[in-house]
């Protein structure tokens, strides 16, 4: 290579090892110029170019929630919606199976999980939580690497008009470490192309080879960059377009073997294209973000966006503008596609994406309240047309980000004056405390997303105890784990003693009805209401009683009464925390709450003192609770479908709940069949479909006796007892005449419930297994869960229907049909562990177990008959003696040990020993000893000293003997085997 060409291929280099991010000002403020192009017709010029001059099918945006694929998030690459056809999965009969050439332009997301962008967002003018995509795919072989360069080049710079000379191309220059050759194929047709050999560069692995996972298919790829620099001084390149070429399968022993059929893909960003031809030198700079930064510069009167970025943005003033632009595009466009704002998986990462951008707005464009709600229309008029479910949502993302909005403003407040406070009492070089933080956390009481704290830490130049925090979210973890499976955790308790010196003092029972205090507002949102209680005793650890405690000491609080639910019923008890009356910003963390002899004692670390006597006011994790709410009401209705399905004899033995899933226990004769517990998630869905009223009501217990249907356990229930009723008042229900409590769902509870059944959203049944003769424990999961565990289901259903396809096809060749018994191993372990529902868990169970069977006969079938054919080459090349020793091409260890096989059966007296080279240097080895061999020449004894010259090792018995090993030198292990064998006979 010239001189100056590795000058500027090392500077490349340098780019390539981290993401371009375009750090510095984009040299120019939002001008009133006219732009050369808009954003939409640059979008519709890529569309109609491949559609109309080389016969494209154009193909919708999947959404950015990704159906059927638990490994992400969201969708965050254009080729994830066709990932079935790559892994051969696609079911015949779809419309995808159809698919040859294809184009589009597919909505993604980059937040959260292993590929985020979201803590960059602001600090540069590149990086983007939500973008556009666009890309186009050849299926099966319909066309490779000459049509599409060719393609892309003619798009650039014939129809785009971007000049040849701003266009450099990369292309994989191989890998020696895996005996990967050079994809001098795609150098070739760039030169072809017109390309000068001095903007063509080659780069390893890691940049343009290409793979979709661990395994799975894969290859190279040649990337098209753009040079901002326009050839004044170094060159400053930016990735434009890339172009993958799947030709080979990553295995799982991590060898690579050619693909059956040849794909193509290719992604260009929209808005990195737009910036190219609009001549900016940011993707902030274009037509896709102009509208949303004169919307925010009118609604928060804040200064004009100038697109700083670092020191020279002292405000953050431009951070903001890019932040919030950015965020209310995600927020609009993931909710439009069903994704909600949660407290887990990507409906936490959408929440905290709104926390976000509700932090930069209020704080540092000093927005008024609402008003990122009012940015929706902005984003509906830049996207609609492309996306109409935007339009169709307008209304319902709005509110719901305005009413997130409003719900958080509280929280970010008072945190702000916690994390004031907390710094006031640091020293210069003191790290921010983590359990403040964790507390401030989402996973916390606040809910501010812990990214946004540690950035309100940096702007203040303090830096947090992330070791501290790590603990704490290990703790967390561990805590989650416990719930699931959950043990009788000893925590604080009140012996005998203590509840005997209550009782003498007069001191009297905890008041936990507050715990009911909650509402459904007209806009769907649970509003709970804080309590104020008086401190009547503390506790320390050891369960003595003290007046008072003192800053970080763990302690036992009894309550005058209490808005929090105690551990009782099967349902996990409430978190949260608590504030002294008239100090609001000195949380008390609350980490639990139980029942002792009718006292509710509360699990607390004190953030300072606290004495007997102070009155507090409780706020339970609203979040936690609702979570619990959710999954008791589906209890009820579980219960009640399994009654429906399974008849009236059917009991409960048992439950547990917790915000992440629910456990039942059914006392049952036999276990329940895949129809029925399909039956019973039905049952359950109807319920949920109606969006019944749910009553509840405190009535004498003599009042529920001899009620026909009416569901207790065997317990004893106090006096008043609590009802709950779905879809019928509690005093029909209690009408012994109605037989009401027959046809829906009535049963004595103490719990807390939804006010409607809607918002359990689903219910699917994940797991079961029996606890003793007669009992099954049922798993079961909700709403956003439940919907994604049906997804995975549904797609692991047209993975086997496509594996039933191919197998009824056949194969005739030995590797074809070995992968696919392996792809048949790997679909059951899929099937297996997926959080999926039960009843199509076990069908497909059923059949994968039936297909397997037929794929290891198939494979067997092939591998004799190929080693019959390979037998007899080798007799032809060996005359008779004592000893053959080989090598042959082999499929699998499994073939090579066929072939020694047939040799000894056709040729007793001969000891055989063959080795089969493979990728990568590696060799396989098998042998046989003949019967009227010496004693002392075992089989296992041969391979080993053949395979631990090739450094690898053996295994077998007396008489037949396998083994790996890798050598360059196959020469040299057949002569260790040959003189080996022969001084041993």
């Amino acid at each position: 290579m010239a001189a100056p060409v590795a000058a500027a291929a090392a500077r490349v280099r340098r780019a390539f090892r981290r993401s371009p991010s375009w750090r510095g000002p984009s040299h120019r403020p939002l001008s009133s110029e006219p732009l050369p192009v808009k954003a939409a017709a640059v979008r519709d010029t890529f569309l109609n170019f491949f559609r109309d001059r080389h016969g494209h099918r154009l193909v919708p945006s999947a959404s950015v929630r990704p159906r059927g694929d638990p490994s992400l998030l969201f969708v965050n690459a254009g080729m994830n919606q066709f990932k079935p056809i790559f892994l051969g999965t696609v079911d015949p009969r779809s419309e995808m199976a159809g698919f040859r050439r294809v184009a589009n332009c597919q909505k993604c997301v980059r937040a959260g999980g292993r590929h985020s962008d979201l803590e960059d967002v602001g600090r540069d003018l590149s990086h983007h939580t939500f973008f556009e995509m666009l890309g186009n795919w050849a299926f099966g072989g319909e066309y490779f690497k000459e049509e599409a360069c060719s393609m892309a080049w003619e798009l650039l710079t014939q129809i785009y008009g971007i000049p040849k000379d701003r266009l450099w191309v990369s292309y994989f220059g191989g890998d020696p470490k895996t005996g990967l050759d050079p994809d001098l194929d795609s150098r070739d047709i760039w030169l072809s192309l017109g390309v000068p050999a001095s903007r063509i560069l080659s780069f390893g692995p890691q940049e343009n080879f290409w793979e979709m996972g661990d395994t799975g298919p894969c290859g190279p790829c040649t990337e098209i960059h753009y040079d901002l620099a326009g050839g004044v001084g170094a060159p400053q390149l930016v990735e434009l377009w890339n172009l993958v070429f799947m030709q080979h399968n990553r295995e799982a022993d991590g060898s690579l073997q050619p693909l059956p059929q040849q794909h193509v893909d290719t992604g260009m960003g929209l808005e990195r294209l737009v910036a190219v031809l609009q001549g900016r030198h940011s993707t902030y700079d274009t037509d896709l973000f102009s509208p949303l930064f004169n919307a925010i510069h009118k609604g928060c009167r804040a200064p004009p966006y100038l697109g700083r970025v670092g020191v020279a943005d002292k405000d953050r003033t431009d951070m903001a503008y890019r932040v919030v632009a950015d965020h209310i595009r995600t927020l609009s466009v993931c909710i439009a596609d069903g994704v909600s704002l949660g407290m887990s998986g990507a409906p936490l990462v959408l929440r905290r994406i709104l926390r976000r951008a509700f932090r930069f707005s209020t704080e540092v464009l000093r927005a008024p309240p609402g008003f990122l709600g009012s940015l929706v229309p902005v984003v509906v008029e830049t996207l609609g047309d492309t996306y109409p479910e935007l339009q169709k949502n307008s209304a319902q993302i709005a509110t719901l980000v305005s009413e997130d909005e409003a719900a958080f403003l509280g929280s970010l407040q008072r945190g702000r004056r916690i994390i004031d406070r907390t710094l006031r009492r640091l020293g210069p070089s003191d790290l921010f405390p983590a359990k403040v933080a964790w507390s401030l956390s989402m996973s916390g009481n606040l809910g501010l997303p812990l990214d946004l704290v540690e950035l309100m830490l940096e702007e203040k130049g303090v830096q947090l105890d992330s070791a501290g925090l790590a603990r704490l979210a290990q703790e967390e973890a561990e805590h989650r784990a416990r719930q699931a499976e959950p043990i009788q955790e000893q925590g604080l308790q009140l012996d005998i003693h203590a509840l005997g010196e209550l009782q003498r003092q007069g001191v009297p029972t905890t008041d936990d009805s507050p715990k009911y205090n909650y509402r459904l507002q007209p806009s769907r949102v649970y509003e709970f209401s804080a309590c104020e209680a008086q401190v009547l005793r503390l506790y320390t650890e050891d369960g003595t009683a003290v007046a008072s405690v003192k800053e970080g000491q763990r302690f036992g609080l009894i309550l005058d009464k209490t808005n929090f639910y105690a551990e009782q019923g099967g349902q996990a008890a409430d978190r949260g925390y608590l504030v002294r009356v008239g100090q609001q910003d000195v949380l008390f963390p609350v980490a639990r709450a139980q029942v002792c002899g009718g006292f509710i004692l509360h699990e607390v670390v004190a953030a300072e003192c606290l004495k007997v006597g102070d009155q507090v006011q409780l706020h339970v994790d609203e979040a936690w609770r609702l979570g619990c709410m959710e999954k008791h009401t589906a209890v009820h209705l579980l219960n009640w479908a399994l009654r429906q399905t399974l008849g009236p004899g059917t009991e409960q033995r048992g439950s547990h709940l917790h915000p992440e899933r629910l456990r039942f226990d059914v006392a049952t004769q036999v276990p329940l069949t895949p129809e029925q517990l399909r039956a019973v998630e039905s049952t359950v869905q109807e319920a949920v479909g109606r969006d019944e009223a749910v009553y509840m009501e405190e009535v004498a217990l003599a009042h529920t006796v001899d009620v026909p249907g009416l569901r207790c356990l065997d317990e004893v229930y106090p006096d008043p007892v609590r009802v709950v009723s779905v879809g019928v008042p509690v005093a029909c229900a209690l009408d012994p005449a109605s037989q009401v409590a027959l046809q829906t769902s009535v049963e004595l509870c103490c719990g807390t419930h939804l006010l409607r059944t809607g918002a359990v959203g689903d219910l699917v049944i994940i797991g079961e297994r029996q606890l003793a003769k007669g009992i099954i424990r049922l798993l079961a999961i909700t709403g956003e869960q439940a919907q994604q565990a049906r997804e995975v289901g549904q797609s692991l259903a047209q993975e086997v229907e496509a594996a039933t396809e191919r197998l009824s096809r056949g194969s005739r060749d030995v590797a074809a049909a070995q992968r696919l018994s392996k792809d048949m191993g790997r679909l059951t372990d899929a099937v297996d562990t997926a959080v999926m529902p039960q009843w199509q868990r076990r069908e497909l169970q059923a059949t994968l177990k039936a297909l397997q069977r037929r794929a290891n006969t198939a494979v067997r079938k092939l591998e004799v008959g190929q080693a019959a054919q390979k037998t007899q080459e080798l007799l032809q090349r060996h005359s008779e003696g004592p000893l053959i020793v080989d090598t042959v091409s082999a499929e699998s260890l499994s073939v090579l040990v066929k072939v020694v096989r047939q040799l000894c059966e056709q040729t007793p007296n001969t000891s055989v020993l063959l080795l089969s080279p493979q990728p990568r240097g590696r060799v396989l080895c098998a042998c046989q000893v003949a019967q009227n061999a010496t004693p002392a020449f075992t089989a296992e004894a041969w391979a080993l000293a053949v395979c631990s010259h090739m450094g690898g090792k053996a295994w077998g018995s007396p008489v037949v003997a396998q083994g790996t090993g890798s050598t360059a030198d196959l020469e040299a292990a057949l002569t260790t085997a040959r003189a080996y064998a022969l001084n041993q006979l």
